[in-house]
């Protein structure tokens, strides 16, 4: 009988899973296989991908000794920056200058994994690949600061994967070779943030106006926040989104616990806080410049402009300021003279569009002028709102003057014809408190000039001034101009005849002369035009008398003068003439001025220098440029002239100049037809040099001469620059009085007469 649940048929329990598990280990091995294959497969186009991507990728280790483009800086004497030269402007910090608040907010937005991952971050790429393609856009990047680095320096910004791939491989490399450290200096020396600006140290002296170790953290984040689009991004283009792209870093250094709650709300809120400065330095813009041409010429412009030179001048900070405003005073006050050449522009006869697309009105017009504040002793342009008398209201932005009378009394002519409601015309800031501005009616000058001050002992160019405004016209008048200097020339034949043994106190005729010459008969004549008869040297040359002057240097020689021109350093051509001793030939400001300091420097020529010394970036010196010394005269000599020289300011034409109450000597000069103006004079240790012309070499005016034109200028710069400075004495170089001064200067008992006449002792 058979047992319940048996059957001949049934199978047992183990035979019936003996098939099963096959199926299954069968099944699991042709997945394990094919797993395999396909990651062999997998692993064999990845190595192939690398190897064929690799094939031209740089060689890492070669940022060792990468250097990146850097600018050429130049210094003034105290060691401020005054000017640079660069097609990326960088300025390079090492690791240790990097301040935790920069550190942290680059971090914070550009890669928060940067101290963990080997060069990519696998688990952002795949956030991002998951994130752009769920929103089906490119919302996500995943490079790391790595891999910025990696594109930045070796690879191009082409989107493709093959540049993505290059650019992993690369950046894995990089971290192979560097630590993070050192990664991350690289990349905050060479990352662009717009406007020329290259690296955070640049960036932060531009937009800031300070060093990275003084940043906020605002200003911090908001540095942070350009790299991922440095025009997208700009303070200055698109402050909205810049600030917007601040606050995302200030979140970002929130969610990493870089900042406090309390710390990103104030930062937030803060307002971007630009302080522009701008890399075209308005420093001594003609020196700087003048500075450029010549390294330029020596070391090349590529090493110029990309490897980091030092160049240390010899420019004054403070002469310059000083002179440049000197020379534009004086320029204004010469060009005033000429008369009122009526208003620059009337905005509502000529209008003035806006951005908006409307025409500007006397209550919407912006002037550029009005952006910086409205200093004592500026130029500033203003808008006439009102011109009733008696009195004139001027706008100047947000501000209003009211001009009386006597504030435009130089023109001659009364309200009614000066002004008119819409004019815009150029202003004299003469007081400014708060909403008070008292100001005068000026005029843009259309003269010109130049301007240098020499330091004695070593010949160093302490100031130059090329011009006006180095923005309307680059011609450095002070170096390029080449112009007939008149009197001021006589020094140079005076200087001969002491040589030749004359005295301050012999005797020449100043009466009338004829010469005969190639293209006539020519007789020289005096500025008035009068005659004196006999008179000493030292009063004609105090005088500036122009027929003993012409005499002398027919009498010791022209070949003569123009050899010992060349002793004092004058490199320009000079005519063997008779009217040479009038300043017939054309002659530089610098060359001129840098001649006159041989006389305090007792008789020894410095050549003028503005450079002491150029370093490579790591500060190691290229060149020195000491001083070039000549001597040109012997001791006594030089200091004997510098005593006739005191006469021109003590009683001559310079007499102006006698209420600086200082010992100072020097020489004025005018050509025949008033179109040159000149005044070159020293102290003790400066010398200063002036011109004023018209580049077209038309006349300045009736009585236009260097007494009145342009030693104001000198006088100006030299009361300043000597100001609050122990009077300094001419040693050994007296007013002279008597002929027994002579004696004792040149130490030596007699004088050798060589004119027509001497004094009795």
């Amino acid at each position: 009988m058979d047992e319940p649940g048996f059957s001949l048929f049934a199978t047992p329990a183990r035979y019936e899973r003996r098939p099963l598990l096959a199926r299954s280990l069968r099944i699991f091995g042709e997945f394990a296989y094919l797993t395999l294959l396909l990651l062999a497969a997998g692993l064999g186009s990845l190595a192939g991908l690398v190897f064929v991507y690799s094939s031209d990728l740089p060689r890492v280790e070669q940022l060792e000794d990468y250097r990146p483009d850097v600018m050429t800086q130049l210094y003034a004497d105290d060691g401020t920056v005054i000017g640079s030269f660069a097609l990326e402007h960088r300025v390079i910090v090492n690791y240790a200058q990097i301040p935790p608040v920069l550190k942290d907010a680059v971090l914070s937005i550009e890669d928060r994994h940067f101290e963990s991952h080997w060069g990519v971050d696998v688990i952002r790429i795949v956030r991002a690949g998951l994130t752009d393609l769920f929103e089906w856009k490119k919302a996500q990047g995943a490079s790391t600061l790595t891999q910025q680095l990696s594109r930045l320096l070796f690879l191009t910004t082409e989107k493709s994967w093959r540049r993505k791939f290059q650019e992993m491989l690369v950046a894995i490399q990089i971290e192979r070779y560097f630590t993070k450290a050192q990664i991350l200096t690289m990349y905050i020396n060479i990352i662009p943030l717009g406007h020329g600006n290259f690296g955070f140290e640049a960036a932060s002296e531009f937009y800031f106006g300070k060093h990275l170790n003084e940043l906020t953290l605002p200003e911090a984040a908001l540095l942070a926040g350009i790299p991922r689009s440095p025009t997208g991004y700009s303070p200055i283009l698109r402050p909205d989104r810049a600030k917007a792209r601040r606050n995302l870093v200030l979140a970002a250094m929130l969610t990493t616990g870089k900042i406090t709650r309390e710390q990103y709300v104030k930062a937030a809120e803060a307002p971007l806080g630009l302080n522009i400065q701008h890399w075209n330095y308005n420093f001594a813009p003609y020196f700087v410049e003048e500075v450029r041409q010549f390294l330029e010429k020596r070391y090349g412009s590529e090493t110029v402009q990309s490897k980091g030179l030092k160049v240390y001048t010899t420019l004054n900070l403070r002469l310059e300021r000083i002179a440049e405003q000197a020379l534009a005073q004086g320029l204004h006050d010469d060009d005033k003279r000429r008369g009122w050449r009526g208003p620059e522009t009337n905005i509502l006869k000529t209008p003035v569009p806006l951005p908006n697309g409307g025409k500007a009105t006397l209550a919407t017009f912006e002037d550029q002028d009005w952006r910086k504040p409205l200093a004592v002793g500026s130029w500033v342009h203003g808008l006439v709102m009102d011109a009733k008398p008696p009195q004139v209201t001027v706008r100047f932005g947000s501000v209003i003057a009211r001009l009386e009378p006597p504030d435009f009394a130089w023109t001659g002519r009364p309200a009614q014809e000066l002004f008119a409601p819409g004019d815009v015309d150029l202003f004299l800031i003469k007081e400014a408190k708060g909403p008070t501005l008292r100001a005068v009616l000026d005029q843009y000058p259309d003269v010109q000039g130049a301007f240098v001050a020499i330091e004695n002992s070593t010949g160093s160019i302490r100031a130059m001034v090329g011009g006006y405004d180095f923005n309307e016209s680059k011609f450095n008048r002070a170096l390029q101009a080449e112009r007939q200097v008149g009197s001021s020339f006589k020094i140079y034949v005076y200087a001969q005849a002491l040589l030749d043994g004359a005295s301050p106190f012999d005797m020449i005729e100043d009466v009338p002369v004829s010469y005969s010459t190639a293209s006539g008969v020519w007789a020289p004549h005096n500025y008035d035009d009068k005659f004196e008869g006999r008179i000493t040297l030292l009063h004609a040359l105090a005088e500036s008398r122009n027929v003993p002057a012409v005499r002398l240097l027919d009498r010791v020689g022209v070949n003569k003068v123009i050899a010992l021109c060349h002793k004092f350093g004058i490199t320009s051509h000079l005519t063997p003439v008779l009217p040479l001793a009038l300043g017939a030939s054309d002659l530089t400001l610098l060359e001129h001025a840098s001649a006159f300091t041989t006389f305090p420097d007792d008789g020894v020529h410095i050549a003028p220098r503005m450079i002491t010394r150029v370093a490579n970036y790591d500060g190691r010196v290229m060149d020195d440029f000491p001083p070039q010394v000549t001597d040109v005269l012997p001791a006594p000599i030089a200091r004997l002239e510098i005593s006739m020289l005191r006469e021109v300011i003590n009683s001559g034409t310079g007499v102006r100049a006698k209420s600086l109450s200082r010992p100072l000597a020097g020489k004025t000069g005018t050509t025949n037809d008033f179109s040159d103006a000149w005044f070159i004079g020293f102290s003790p240790s400066l010398t200063g040099g002036v011109w004023v012309g018209f580049d077209d070499h038309r006349t300045l005016g009736p009585r236009e001469e260097g007494a009145r034109v342009a030693l104001p200028v000198w006088m100006d710069f030299m009361s300043q620059a000597l100001k609050d400075q122990p009077a300094e004495d001419f040693p050994g170089s007296p007013l002279l009085t008597s002929p027994d001064q002579v004696k004792v200067i040149l130490g030596r008992r007699e004088t050798q007469p060589v004119l027509v006449g001497r004094t009795t002792p």
